[in-house]
């Protein structure tokens, strides 16, 4: 009897602890493209994998530097950094965390198929001094080290070379690993489920070395490209947060009771990027020659895009134009130089005359459809605004799935990417979109390949000028060499819009990442 009694209580203590589960439920345009965290440089992918992964040194809710994995940092030497590690961290799998497993990482991250090269290139030596303390070394004095490396996080030595993921999946080769699909960190949720474009689950992990400001037990995140899909299911209760908003939704979702629409400015800089490498484009009528060499059909593209239509009728205002690819909020951006060219369709069809295309040319553009805030009808918008100065463009929309790894190995002749520095710096986009790329990292992003000698030697000057006057005139100087070039052509910057049912108590941070560990949700 004694024995039936205590397999009842413990049923029903079992009833009672899954009853109580607290689950978030999300939704995005988007899926997260794989569980390894060096893979892809996307801020869906860096958001979703931050609440598994940890960096050294993170971000507060001010978007100021805060301790994570290291408890501090000082500077006994112009190009040394020294790291105190958090004693006591232990990864997912109970593998205590120490200074190999960030000497591994950062060698992962430097090497093939990493997508965070650019966060390395500076590094001439990532040194064990003890278990818990780390020396980085840098090739000349590096200011913005402790920014830097907040992108990228650490992972587990052991974990890694168990499960055969030593190097980063190569998104652009299509090569898969162990890190594909598991995940092994040491931040506040584990990955319990994986089913890549269904749906990805988190659980609580109760062994977080700190305390957690969320009462979630598991995170259901479910990609669903559809927005009228997307706004029913949150509103329907299926959701209980998700972005981007459909920008026509908006009012709607606001006057339908039991929902929030928290919106503000994004430091996401929306731009279109062109091959200016090849001497014949991959996705073009013109042969055997380069069009887009030709700054004068760079700036006629720019000229015939009208980006206040852009503004009002395919963004509905929630629009920033911009003329720099960096936005406000960003260190080193100059408000008085971020004034567009002016919209002059009569101007463009001049310039490309005086180029030798009175008749305008064919050009392949590749735009994701799943990616920005009405990504692909920006796209179309664009298209629309050539073809009266002539140039007809064959628009290739597509899933970020196929199309970051088609622009990634550079197969593209005129594209749409958006960037956020995430070093909140406009170092950031020096190096990782406009300076010309090395095998070091360098220009990792700069996927049409624009060049110019001078920017390239203002960009590692920045990189390690610390007064901050003359740091701002070289920024000035870059922006000034990279305008006059028409190196790419800045489009806005988006608005964030998050839909949350009131129940739900979030931090939408101006990076546009969500972390878990600042969510709540009430009980129903």
């Amino acid at each position: 009897m004694h024995l039936k009694r205590s397999i009842l209580a413990a049923a029903l203590a079992l009833a009672c602890g899954i009853a109580q589960a607290v689950t978030l439920r999300v939704s995005d345009v988007g899926d997260v493209q794989s569980m390894d965290p060096h893979s892809l440089n996307e801020t869906l992918q860096l958001s979703f994998t931050a609440s598994v992964y940890e960096p050294l040194v993170g971000r507060d809710k001010k978007m100021a530097l805060t301790p994570l994995l290291a408890t501090k940092w000082t500077q006994p030497q112009p190009t040394v950094w020294r790291f105190d590690l958090r004693h006591g961290v232990k990864f997912h799998d109970g593998t205590p965390f120490t200074a190999d497993d960030v000497v591994f990482t950062f060698k992962r991250a430097a090497g093939d198929g990493s997508d965070m090269r650019g966060y390395t290139q500076a590094l001439k030596e990532v040194r064990k001094v003890d278990d818990y303390t780390v020396d980085f070394e840098t090739n000349a004095p590096y200011p913005i080290l402790p920014d830097v490396i907040s992108n990228v996080v650490i992972m587990s030595k052991k974990w890694c070379e168990d499960n055969k993921a030593e190097k980063p999946v190569d998104r652009r080769k299509g090569i898969e690993n162990t890190a594909s699909f598991k995940a092994n960190g040491t931040g506040p949720f584990r990955l319990k489920e994986r089913q890549p474009s269904v749906r990805t689950v988190l659980v609580r992990n109760f062994n977080y070395w700190d305390k957690v400001e969320s009462n979630l037990d598991e995170v259901v995140f479910t990609p669903i490209g559809n927005d009228a899909t997307r706004v029913a299911a949150l509103l329907s209760g299926e959701t209980d947060v998700m972005e981007p908003v459909p920008l026509q939704d908006i009012e709607r979702i606001k006057s339908a009771g039991g929902f929030k629409v928290l919106q503000g400015p994004e430091f996401r800089t929306i731009f279109l990027g062109m091959d200016q490498k090849r001497d014949e484009l991959l996705f073009s009528n013109v042969k055997g020659k380069n069009p887009l060499k030709d700054k004068r059909v760079r700036q006629a593209f720019y000229q015939a895009i009208d980006i206040e239509a852009i503004k009002s009728r395919v963004m509905r205002g929630a629009a920033t134009p911009a003329a720099l690819m960096v936005a406000p909020g960003i260190r080193g951006f100059q408000a008085d130089m971020n004034k567009r060219l002016p919209y002059d369709p009569e101007a463009s069809k001049k310039l490309l005359a005086d180029a030798g295309y009175p008749n305008g040319f064919e050009i392949g553009m590749n735009c994701p459809n799943d990616r920005y805030v009405n990504d692909a009808a920006i796209c179309q918008a664009v298209a629309a605004n050539l073809a009266r100065v002539g140039v007809k463009v064959n628009l290739m929309a597509e899933t970020k799935n196929s199309y970051f790894p088609k622009i990634l190995r550079r197969d593209t002749s005129f594209y749409l990417l958006g960037w956020t520095p995430s070093t909140l710096d406009a170092h950031d986009v020096l190096s990782s979109i406009m300076a010309t790329p090395t095998d070091k990292g360098q220009g990792q992003f700069n996927l049409g390949w624009y060049s110019n000698p001078k920017l390239d030697e203002l960009t590692l000057k920045i990189q390690s000028e610390t007064n901050e006057a003359k740091r701002n005139d070289m920024i000035r100087e870059a922006f000034k060499i990279h305008q006059d070039d028409v190196g790419h052509i800045p489009l806005h910057q988006q608005a964030l819009a998050w839909a949350v049912s009131d129940k739900v108590t979030l931090v939408q941070l101006p990076d546009n990442r969500m972390f878990f560990k600042w969510v709540s949700l009430k009980a129903k």
